[in-house]
């Protein structure tokens, strides 16, 4: 792993345990431009965050293949959505008690 600066700002300066930590954002595609942009900078530049990379964005699409695609029944959906609103009916009803 590399912890060596590779640009100006504080910003650019990414260690390989940052870029680690925001994988996920990258796979997810849940970051900015510029964040990308430095991530995979980094990943690119770097053999041991490459790796981890390729085998974070492996797993993410191992799932996807086997868990993608599947709903919940509708009977269950349907009883959910009466479970919140009824919580949430019950919530509102105590917060709107006036105490004296």
């Amino acid at each position: 792993m590399s912890n060596e600066p590779n640009g100006d700002s504080e910003f650019e300066n990414l260690d390989c345990t940052a870029v680690l930590a925001d994988i996920w954002l990258l796979l997810d595609n849940e970051c900015d431009d510029g964040a990308r942009q430095r991530l995979e900078g980094h990943v690119n530049g770097c053999p041991s965050c490459l790796e981890h990379y390729g085998i974070q964005r492996q797993l993410k699409e191992l799932i996807s293949r086997k868990c993608g695609g599947e709903h919940a029944p509708e009977g269950l959906r349907d009883r959910l959505r009466m479970e919140i609103r009824r919580s949430v009916t019950i919530r509102q009803t105590t917060i709107r008690i006036d105490s004296e």
